[in-house]
């Protein structure tokens, strides 16, 4: 879910992802690149994403990635879904 939110935003290679789950979540969020890439790969794989070739800031051949229209929907799910289960935890949690 948070992949496909930064993608939301722009498209992005790999590190860029990375480094603005970081930056977003100030640090709490580091994901590495032997978790980032697989994942980045199921999502493609399932056509939530797509990639194509580019270069990077830095002069780089980069492969970016951007959400497709399947992976915007499936945003939105897992958005309200998420929205459900923490509306419930804090309701659990207060009661204590």
């Amino acid at each position: 879910m948070l992949i496909l939110q930064i993608l939301s935003l722009e498209p992005a290679h790999g590190y860029r992802i990375a480094q603005r789950l970081e930056q977003i979540s100030k640090s709490v969020v580091q994901v590495n690149q032997g978790s980032l890439y697989p994942a980045l790969h199921r999502l493609e794989r399932r056509g939530w994403i797509k990639a194509h070739w580019g270069t990077s800031g830095n002069n780089r051949r980069a492969k970016y990635y951007e959400l497709t229209k399947t992976g915007r929907r499936q945003l939105e799910t897992e958005t309200d879904t998420w929205n459900k289960l923490t509306a419930a935890m804090a309701q659990v949690l207060g009661t204590a």
